[in-house]
């Protein structure tokens, strides 16, 4: 038990190093999608949706230890918007798409300071 509560603390080490840079190239993306769109953005969106689902599988087996003593991470809030981001994916739609990675960037902004809450 000790071991797997170690480990889980380990990946949320690398998680925060992590989630510094994903926060800041959502933003990134947020501005190619309202109006400055690069000829990688397509490929940028691909790298951000990947560390996003990166992300989500370490949230997933640490879950215990994120919401020790307190509820840090809502799940359900949090798949929500990870839905919401898929639908407007799919549909190719840059604004819809702005607005989704906009709404979501908050789940990942807390996912950050509850994993340094609980290192």
């Amino acid at each position: 038990m000790e071991e797997n509560r170690k480990e889980q603390i380990e990946a949320l080490e690398v998680l925060v190093d992590f989630n510094e840079r994903l926060v800041k190239n959502i933003r990134i993306l947020v501005k190619e999608l309202s109006g400055e769109r690069l000829d990688d953005t397509d490929n940028f969106i691909k790298g951000i949706v990947d560390a996003m689902n990166w992300e989500i599988q370490v949230m997933n087996g640490t879950m215990d230890v994120l919401n020790e003593g307190k509820v840090r991470i809502e799940k359900e809030v949090f798949n929500q918007h990870i839905v919401a981001v898929a639908n407007a994916i799919e549909k190719k739609d840059d604004a819809k798409m702005a607005e989704a990675f906009v709404n979501v960037l908050p789940c990942f902004e807390q996912l950050g300071e509850a994993a340094s809450q609980v290192m």
